[in-house]
């Protein structure tokens, strides 16, 4: 039999991820850190706690590449809600990926680069390919999608990131959320967002790959700072109520029932020129089927991806796409999709386990309050 690790893409942090005792698991093609020593519990209390960096390198660094901003931006907003022609220098929207259905391709964060004005896009590890192909089918002959598969990505997330990073970085002490730059740490080229995937205030630092491992040990070297797997980056996701793509989010599901609706441009809503837009109006103004919601199970017992969710009466109204352990709360917490007349935050149900119901509610999300560095 083929060992299905020599398959494995590498990140350029591989071997530090080794040398700091990474427990390395498949993941979206590429073989990463699911923890370290230290556990996802731990990794997890530290990063809400001081600062946590992530390898984030096996997602894809995207640039769309035009005659001029309005045409690539017009290009863009053929196949996302979003509105990209008013995008500002040096700041990101979260969009979406559009088919024609409506249905998600992918979540993806959206840059407009303080370098030169091209749009930037950061898309999940497990839709790099399918997003590309998706990408330069729908673009025209004069805008361009180019890889950026020689720069390594780190996330740097928590209360005390700010210090950490202005340590060496100081233009990162003066950004908001969603805000991009250029810039300088310990003398070598980087670019800096301020946003992040746990809801904590934090970066993500795009580097030259051979310099990744350089900026990594920088960072690791500061009191404050651990290193941190996929395990707890997602329990940390999950408490911030963001959305897993293949779980919580796909193509079978549109920004409506997602709650997703905040990466709809007020003016796209007024245009109505993106893919489904008629459809996905109508669900706004008038309702979906059914929503995304936050549940919390009742006791210790957590609450499992395909957990179906019933009401009071035994009817399944709905099925668990993310649950866990949330360790800031020491309890478990779950998201799925439920009927809408079962949404409302404290409406009870039952979680179908083996048969048996476990009782459970409607909760509101974030479970965790996010703590971004917003714009004065």
């Amino acid at each position: 039999m083929t060992d299905q690790t020599t398959d494995l893409k590498k990140t350029p942090l591989h071997a530090l991820h080794l040398e700091l005792g990474g427990k390395m698991v498949p993941f979206a093609g590429y073989e990463m850190p699911v923890q370290y020593p230290a556990g996802v519990l731990r990794e997890h209390l530290h990063t809400r706690e001081k600062a946590g960096l992530f390898d984030v390198s096996h997602m894809g660094q995207r640039f769309l590449i035009g005659p001029a901003h309005n045409v690539t931006a017009a290009a863009l907003e053929t196949f996302t809600p979003g509105d990209f022609q008013s995008l500002g220098i040096g700041r990101i929207r979260y969009t979406l990926l559009l088919n024609a259905n409506g249905g998600i391709v992918d979540d993806l964060m959206v840059t407009r680069t303080p370098e030169d004005g091209k749009l930037g896009i950061i898309v999940n590890a497990s839709r790099k390919e399918v997003d590309d192909d998706f990408i330069r089918r729908h673009l025209p002959n004069d805008v361009k999608l180019v890889t950026a598969d020689d720069r390594a990505l780190l996330a740097l997330q928590g209360p005390m990131a700010e210090a950490v990073l202005a340590r060496h970085c100081p233009q990162a002490k003066a950004m908001s959320f969603m805000a991009a730059t250029a810039a300088i740490f310990d003398g070598m080229e980087i670019s800096i967002s301020r946003s992040g995937y746990t809801g904590e205030d934090g970066y993500e630092i795009s580097v030259p790959a051979a310099n990744a491992e350089k900026l990594a040990r920088a960072l690791l070297a500061e009191s404050e700072v651990l290193p941190i797997g996929l395990g707890a980056r997602d329990s940390l996701r999950l408490e911030a109520g963001l959305c897993l793509y293949g779980h919580d989010i796909d193509e079978t599901t549109n920004p409506v029932e997602a709650n997703l609706t905040f990466a709809i441009g007020k003016r796209r809503k007024m245009e109505k020129n993106f893919p489904d837009a008629e459809k996905i109006m109508d669900e706004l103004f008038n309702g979906a089927i059914r929503l995304r919601i936050g549940i919390r199970p009742d006791g210790k017992a957590p609450a499992r991806e395909g957990t179906e969710i019933a009401d009071k009466s035994g009817r399944v109204v709905g099925r668990i796409t993310s649950g866990g352990f949330g360790p800031s709360l020491n309890a478990p917490i779950a998201m799925g999709y439920v009927e809408t007349k079962y949404a409302a935050v404290g409406t009870e149900l039952d979680l179908m386990v083996r048969g048996k119901p476990n009782p459970a509610r409607v909760a509101p999300m974030p479970f965790v309050p996010h703590r971004y560095k917003r714009g004065s």
